[in-house]
């Protein structure tokens, strides 16, 4: 016994062959834990084994059959089961059931968090673990941020193995890798690094992996506390990695030579690096034919460069380019701000700040009320100050069209860094006009080409030019002709299949 009490002093985190004093540290750690349960297979008026799992996260009619069944069965052959016989007690429980053996306390605790459920027996000091998992999930239903008109409906949930196996379903090769990690000292979140062998540069996947072993925080909630830790540039407005809930849209990217991040608990993968580009580029534009979708992404492009410049033109113009506006249309808006006692650029700011509490309201509502509340919401107010002519008409159609270019961004990140810079750009219109406008543009476009996110340029493949790669920028090629792989992140590979010969 003495003896005994040295080697509990000598290695505190080791298990030991004594039941009751392995539960009671077990009972300790778990103080006040009423989800934690306890179910001790006494046999004969001895207690020789203990189960303990989580209440919800465990399939309790697996533990009766696979696991409480087949010990009190073995414990009426045997009276006392011997140390060292660990493999003989994996085999009496079922071939298909995933047994493991681990000899510390902290693995055991681990485990039991995760929802596996611990056996302890007498006289062994060791655990098994059952995995024996059953936690609620909810179907795999339609991605919500990324509807499309024809195309696959399945998207990511918050199951991490249901995502990887929607990835698998998809890329049947043994060149995805999908390699396992642990964030969070307490939340203890898996997530998920796939790539393709081949494909992607080795380079830019130990990039990722150094990135994410750096980050030394309590907890991961979702894959956001991920992205802000490992981008390069966090003061920029423009995201530099993207993030997506369509499993085709991910495999698309691994067969880029992108990598992604799959996070427990959540049903957002990330996609790095990303371009500006891609941030634009819709999952229709590939479903449709190829003339239709370039139509498209014009119509797209011009409606991203509305929802930032229309109000800070209007404002420009107004203030101090009068000179280049039709006159008629110089009286008729003169007409229209007859009596508004502000200045266009109050005007402006006023009415921005009025629409995007609206629609930060209508986010935040309940479902079935948010759209009514908003609609309703920009009707009366917009009706209400332009009668009581604080607000011109001009200026309410202006930000009603900005309002509603502002929803033609695709990748919804994107569109939140144009509607913040919309702001300072009104602000600087209404002090410089014209100049002041093509100084914040030419500012813009000097960070944006400077940004590098994992080493690979921003506006790639415009800034620096690859000419084999503008099939799919400005316009959607054919796909015969969309051959070519951006070459800063494939490992060699420049094109996805062979030239075609007739």
């Amino acid at each position: 016994m003495e003896q005994q009490t040295t080697n509990k002093q000598l290695e505190p985190e080791m298990l030991y062959p004594d039941l009751a004093y392995n539960i009671e540290r077990m009972q300790l750690e778990f103080l006040n834990c009423s989800d934690i349960m306890y179910r001790n297979c006494s046999i004969g008026g001895l207690n020789r084994a203990t189960l303990i799992y989580v209440d919800g996260m465990c399939d309790v009619q697996a533990v009766d059959e696979f696991v409480l069944q087949p010990l009190i069965e073995h414990f009426r052959r045997s009276s006392m089961v011997d140390e060292g016989r660990a493999a003989e007690l994996k085999e009496i429980f079922i071939p298909t059931l995933k047994i493991r053996i681990v000899f510390q306390t902290k693995e055991v605790i681990q485990a039991v968090l995760r929802g596996e459920t611990a056996i302890f027996t007498e006289g062994n000091a060791f655990v098994m673990l059952a995995d024996l998992i059953k936690m609620e999930k909810r179907a795999i239903e339609e991605a919500t941020s990324e509807k499309v008109v024809r195309g696959p409906r399945d998207a990511f949930m918050e199951t991490l193995r249901t995502n990887t196996s929607l990835l698998r379903r998809r890329l049947r090769s043994s060149k995805l890798k999908l390699e396992s990690m642990t964030l969070g000292s307490l939340t203890e979140t898996d997530i998920v690094i796939g790539y393709m062998e081949g494909i992607v540069k080795e380079s830019l996947v130990k990039e990722v992996r150094a990135r994410l072993q750096k980050i030394q925080i309590d907890g991961i909630i979702h894959s956001s506390n991920i992205e802000e830790f490992i981008e390069d540039n966090v003061f920029s407005p423009f995201p530099q990695i993207q993030n997506t809930e369509r499993p085709d849209v991910a495999v698309s990217s691994l067969l880029e030579g992108k990598v992604i991040i799959i996070t427990d608990n959540t049903p957002f993968v990330l996609i790095l690096p990303m371009t500006y580009w891609s941030g634009l580029q819709a999952v229709d534009d590939y479903s449709d034919r190829f003339m239709y979708a370039t139509f498209v992404r014009w119509i797209r492009y011009t409606f991203v460069h509305i929802s930032l410049l229309l109000p800070s033109l209007y404002v420009a113009l107004t203030t101090y380019h009068l000179q280049v506006i039709p006159t008629s249309l110089v009286v008729s808006i003169a007409s229209a701000r007859e009596g508004v006692p502000l200045p266009a650029v109050i005007e402006a700011l006023i009415m921005e700040f009025i629409f995007e509490g609206l629609r930060e309201a209508g986010i935040r509502l309940p479902q079935q009320v948010g759209p009514a509340v908003s609609i309703a919401g920009a009707l009366v107010i917009g009706q209400a100050v332009v009668a009581a002519g604080i607000i011109s008409t001009p200026m309410v159609i202006i930000v009603s069209l900005t309002g509603v270019a502002s929803f033609a961004f695709p990748l919804y990140n994107l569109g939140t860094a144009y509607r913040m810079l919309r702001f300072p750009l009104l602000v600087i219109a209404g002090v410089l006009g014209f100049y002041g406008i093509v100084l914040f543009l030419i500012a813009l476009s000097v960070h944006m080409v400077t940004l590098k996110p994992f080493g690979v340029p921003y506006m790639a493949p415009y800034a620096p030019m690859s000419t084999g790669n503008l099939n799919d920028v400005l316009v959607r090629a054919p796909k015969p002709r969309m051959r070519k792989l951006l070459p800063w992140l494939t490992n060699g590979k420049s094109e996805r299949f062979p030239k075609r010969t007739k």
